[in-house]
């Protein structure tokens, strides 16, 4: 193992390989957030909708998860940053003013958006509807509208419950950031690959990415298990000891 190969200088001279290697985990951090919060936000609405008296939003927000969630991630990858653009001409004329760069950021961030959102709804659909169904009636005997229900009674209720499985989609989603090497966003993974093919030194140069890969990740996980524990409702859930 030769650890100097992260201090040397890489061919245009432009830092080190560490360097480079920490310059890919920062657009895996940057795509990791906003993808989340993107996901997040659409995947509550979705979850929202398919627990609504409404049989169309029932019916919609399913086939929005069956959608999303049945078709491979590499290939969503592919329609929304080759496919897209040639159907949408606005889409299109928008792409040609954009840095690549950023074009493959922001393809990226929507990509792992949605398909994170489709499995979001899905965990935040059963949340809600794991709950006594008194507590929804209870928000129409207080005078509250249906909005004002999930605002003020399910939803901070079903959140709390669902936080486990949130930990894993999240956990999950920083992993799935290494596909977006596949349209040539130059984060962790292939700041790795390229690291490997200009030096030969495979083992060095995943072995950091591993680590890395597995750092991130367990921050996330302690974060979210120190949210379950602070918002945890006694005798309801396990407060907090997913692992």
């Amino acid at each position: 193992m030769n650890l100097g190969i992260f201090l040397e200088q890489v061919p245009d001279g432009d830092g080190t390989w560490g360097y480079m290697l920490l310059s890919g985990l920062g657009w895996t951090l940057a795509v990791a957030f906003f993808a989340w919060i993107f996901a997040f936000v659409l995947g509550s609405l979705i979850g929202i909708a398919r627990t609504t008296e409404k049989r169309w939003l029932v019916g919609l927000g399913g086939a929005y998860v069956e959608l999303f969630r049945n078709i491979p991630l590499l290939v969503q990858f592919f329609v929304w940053y080759f496919v897209i653009p040639g159907l949408v001409p606005a889409v299109k004329t928008w792409v040609i003013t954009l840095d690549p760069t950023i074009h493959q950021f922001v393809t990226a961030i929507i990509c792992l958006g949605f398909f994170t959102s489709s499995r979001i709804a899905e965990q935040v659909r059963s949340g809600i509807q794991s709950l006594p169904r008194g507590q929804r009636n209870a928000g129409y005997a207080l005078g509250l509208t249906g909005m004002q229900t999930y605002r003020f009674v399910l939803l901070p209720m079903a959140y709390r419950i669902i936080i486990p499985p949130l930990t894993s989609e999240l956990m999950n989603l920083i992993k799935n950031t290494a596909v977006a090497y596949s349209i040539g966003l130059v984060e962790l993974f292939f700041r790795t690959r390229e690291m490997g093919e200009m030096t030969f030194r495979y083992f060095e140069a995943f072995g950091a990415a591993t680590l890395m890969y597995v750092v991130i990740a367990m921050l996330a996980n302690r974060v979210m298990a120190l949210v379950e524990r602070r918002t945890a409702v006694p005798g309801l859930i396990a407060g907090g000891k997913h692992g």
